[in-house]
């Protein structure tokens, strides 16, 4: 759904990148969510399951220390929290990821193509 978010609404992600300081930020934005579509779409069919781990493991390396780092945020306390909630589930799911690489190279059992 995210992956669908960054190529649907590009302008309105492109604005919030570029207030971060992303340099090109529609370029970006684009390149975020295919990097979220083939991690999602790797892991859902059962396909190049390590290339997709790694897909959604740089996408949130690079996201959550450049787009959430609240650590560095202005006066602004509701962007401040927003931004630390973004980070921790971020760094969750990044942990998430990092235990699934731990079984990748098994028979991908987790995915659609495991019930067909």
């Amino acid at each position: 759904m995210n992956a669908i978010n960054h190529f649907t609404k590009i302008n309105v992600l492109a604005d919030y990148a570029a207030s971060k300081g992303v340099p090109k930020p529609k370029i970006a934005v684009f390149g975020s969510g295919l990097l979220l579509a083939f991690g999602g779409l790797g892991i859902v069919l059962g396909v190049l399951i390590k290339y997709a781990l790694a897909a959604l493991t740089l996408f949130l390396l690079v996201v959550s220390f450049k787009m959430h780092n609240y650590w560095s945020t202005a006066e602004d306390l509701g962007q401040k929290m927003a931004d630390m909630v973004n980070f921790t589930k971020n760094m969750a799911l990044l942990g998430a990821i990092l235990m699934l690489f731990s079984v990748a190279s098994y028979d991908w059992a987790y995915s659609l193509a495991s019930f067909f």
